[in-house]
C-alpha cells in the first residue's frame, strides 16, 4: 500500500489548526460556557431568552445593522473616488495625503469622539460659531447621525488604502482596448474599473462592516439612546450599574453568530467574481487641468481636512492649560511634562515593541494563510480563514475575557505578561492583512507560478521569490492598517494591561476616565507623531513606489 507523501503545506495547515484551536477556540469556549451554563452548574437558556423577548436588549441588533451599513454605505461612497483619484492622477501632495489618510483613522478610541463632542457638540465650537455668526442651527453630533459621521470619517482610509492596491494592479492595455470600443469616462469607471476591483472593494466592505460593528467608544460617547450592541456587551461585563457575565456572554455570542454570517455573505459575493489579472502594463496617472482638476484637488483635499480635523484639535488641546477636565486660557508644555512623569517612555517602548512583534507575526501569519484559501482550497483552509476573521467580529474586551479565563491559571498562566497583549493583537488585527493579501492573490494568475515550476523552480522558491512579491501590494496595504490598528488597540488592552506592559492608548484611556483631559490630549498627540514617523519609515522602506516618501 503506497503511503501518501505528507507535504508541506499540509502540515502548515495542521499548524494553523492547531494554533487558532489553542489561542482562540479554546478561550472562546469558555465565554460559550459562561452563557449556557448558569451560576449554579446548569445548562439553561434563560439569558438567550432574555435578550430576544425584551425589546430593550434586541432592538441593539437593529440598531448595530442599521449603523454599520451605512457607515459602511459612506466609506465606499467617499473612498472610491479619493483612491480613483490617487492612483489614476497626478495629484501634488500625493504622498501627504496618503499619511494623512491614514493618520485620520488611527485616534485614540474615546478621545477622538471626545474631540468631536468639542467640535460638533451642542456647545461645541463650530456648532456655536455657525448658530453665532449665521443664525444657522446645525444640530449636535450625538445620536445615529453622529455615529454615522465619526465612524465613516474615521473608516474611509480603509477603502483607500485597500483600493489603491487593486487599482495598481489593473493592466493599462484593459483600459486602453475598452476605450478604443467607446467606452469611457464615468462608464469606464462603473463597467471596467469597478468590476475589476469588486474582490477588493467586497474585501474592504467587510472590514469596515466589522469594525464599524464591534466598536463601541464611539457609540458609548456620542450614541445616547442609540443603544448598539458592543455598548450592551461592554456594560454588562464592565458597567458601573452592575455587572451580568453570563448575559454579556449570551449577547457575544449572538453577535458571532450574527456577523458570522454577514462574513459567509461576502465570501459568497466575492466567489461570485472569481477571475485574475496581471498588471504587467501599470496605469500611467494622467495630469490634472482645468475644472476637473481643481474639483479633483478640492475634493481630496478638503475629505482629508474634515476627517483630520479632530487630530489637529486634540495637539491644539495638549498645549492648553487644564485644570483635570477644564481648558483655560494660555499655552504651555504642562501636560507634556505631566505625561513624562506618568509611565511616558514606557508606554512609548511597550508600544512599540509589541507593534513591531505584532506586525512581523502578523504578516507571516497573512501571507501563508492567503495561500492556503486561494491556492490550497479545501475545507480545512476554509476553516482557517473563517476562524482568522472571529476575532475581528468580536467586541476585544470579550477578547480580553476570554483570555484571561483561558490564561490566567498554570499550565499556560500568561495574564499579566505582554505575551498575552502579543496574542492578543495578532488574532485581533491580522484580519485586515489577510483580507487585502487573499484579495491580491485571487488576481494573480496560477499560471505564472505554473510556468516558473515547468523551468525548473521549486515549489517553495516559487512561492518566496514569485508569488510573495507579487502579492506585496495587497500586503503592504494591510500591513499598513494592521500596523495603525494595534498601536492605537484598546478594547482587548482595558482588561488585559497592568502597568507593567502599558501603551500609549492605555495611558491615554486612563487619562480620560481620570477626568485629566489634557494629560489625555498630549498622550494622544504623542501617539500621533510616534505613528507618524514609525509610518513613514515603514513605507520608505517598504519601496512600494505611490507610498514611498
Amino acid at each position: 500500500m503506497k503511503i501518501k507523501k505528507f507535504e508541506l503545506w499540509s502540515g502548515i495547515t495542521v499548524l494553523f489548526l492547531g494554533l487558532f484551536l489553542l489561542f482562540l477556540i479554546y478561550p472562546m469556549f469558555g465565554i460559550l460556557r459562561q452563557a449556557v451554563i448558569s451560576k449554579d452548574g446548569d445548562f439553561t437558556l434563560k439569558e438567550f431568552v432574555k435578550f430576544f423577548s425584551q425589546s430593550y436588549y434586541s432592538k441593539t441588533i437593529y440598531n448595530s445593522f442599521k449603523v454599520s451599513i451605512a457607515i459602511t454605505a459612506l466609506t465606499l461612497l467617499i473612498g472610491i473616488p479619493l483612491s480613483y483619484f490617487y492612483s489614476f492622477y497626478h495629484v501634488k501632495g500625493a504622498k501627504f495625503l496618503f499619511v494623512a489618510s491614514i493618520l485620520c483613522c488611527m485616534s485614540a478610541p474615546f478621545i477622538g469622539a471626545y474631540a468631536w463632542i468639542l467640535l460638533l457638540g451642542r456647545s461645541g465650537i463650530i456648532t456655536k460659531f455657525i448658530r453665532d455668526v449665521f443664525g444657522v442651527k446645525i444640530g449636535n453630533i450625538y445620536g445615529f447621525k453622529g455615529i454615522l459621521l465619526v465612524q465613516a470619517l474615521k473608516l474611509f482610509p480603509l477603502v483607500f488604502v485597500y483600493m489603491n492596491g487593486a487599482f495598481k494592479n489593473i493592466d493599462k492595455t484593459l483600459m486602453e482596448a475598452s476605450e478604443n470600443m467607446g467606452c469611457t469616462g464615468i462608464r469606464r469607471f462603473f463597467q471596467i474599473v469597478m468590476n475589476l476591483s469588486m474582490p477588493t472593494i467586497l474585501a474592504a466592505a467587510l472590514l469596515v462592516f466589522m469594525r464599524a460593528f464591534a466598536d463601541f467608544g464611539t457609540p458609548l460617547l456620542i450614541g445616547e439612546g442609540y443603544r448598539t450592541f458592543p455598548v450592551e456587551i461592554y456594560n454588562q461585563y464592565l458597567g458601573e450599574n452592575g455587572t451580568d457575565h453570563n448575559f454579556a456572554a449570551a449577547i457575544s455570542i449572538i453577535a458571532i453568530l450574527v456577523t458570522a454570517l454577514v462574513f459567509f455573505l461576502q465570501q459568497w459575493g466575492t466567489g461570485k467574481y472569481k477571475f485574475s489579472i496581471s498588471a504587467l502594463h501599470p496605469i500611467e496617472k494622467k495630469s490634472l487641468k482645468g475644472l476637473k482638476g481643481a474639483l479633483i484637488y478640492l475634493y481630496s483635499y478638503l475629505l482629508i481636512a474634515v476627517a483630520l480635523l479632530p487630530q489637529i484639535y486634540i495637539i491644539y488641546l495638549s498645549f492648553r492649560n487644564c485644570d483635570q477636565a477644564v481648558f483655560k486660557p494660555g499655552y504651555s508644555l504642562a501636560n507634556y511634562q505631566m505625561a513624562v512623569k506618568k509611565l511616558l517612555m514606557r508606554s512609548i517602548t511597550n508600544t512599540t515593541i509589541l507593534g513591531v512583534g505584532s506586525l512581523a507575526l502578523i504578516i507571516v501569519c497573512a501571507i501563508l494563510i492567503a495561500y492556503l484559501v486561494v491556492r490550497r482550497s479545501n475545507v480545512w483552509n476554509h476553516t482557517i480563514d473563517t476562524m482568522s476573521m472571529l476575532p475581528y467580529i468580536m467586541p476585544g474586551s470579550v477578547i480580553g475575557i476570554a483570555l484571561v479565563i483561558a490564561f490566567g491559571k498554570q499550565p499556560l498562566a500568561l495574564t499579566g505578561t505582554i505575551w498575552i497583549l502579543l496574542i492578543s493583537f495578532v488574532i485581533r488585527r491580522m484580519p485586515y492583512t489577510i483580507r487585502s493579501a487573499t484579495a491580491t492573490l485571487q488576481q494573480i494568475p496560477i499560471s505564472i507560478e505554473e510556468a516558473a515550476i515547468s523551468l525548473g523552480a521549486s515549489k517553495l522558491k516559487t512561492f518566496s521569490l514569485i508569488t510573495v512579491p507579487m502579492m506585496s501590494n495587497g500586503i503592504i496595504s494591510g500591513a499598513i492598517l494592521s500596523w495603525v490598528s494595534i498601536v492605537t488597540e484598546l478594547s482587548s488592552s482595558i482588561i488585559l494591561y497592568n502597568n507593567k506592559n502599558i501603551t500609549l492608548t492605555m495611558s491615554a484611556y486612563v487619562a480620560i476616565s481620570r477626568g485629566n483631559y489634557g494629560l489625555a490630549a498630549a498622550f494622544s498627540a504623542i501617539l500621533t507623531v510616534v505613528t507618524a514617523i514609525s509610518l513613514v519609515i515603514y513605507l520608505a522602506v517598504s519601496k512600494s513606489e505611490d507610498i514611498k516618501l
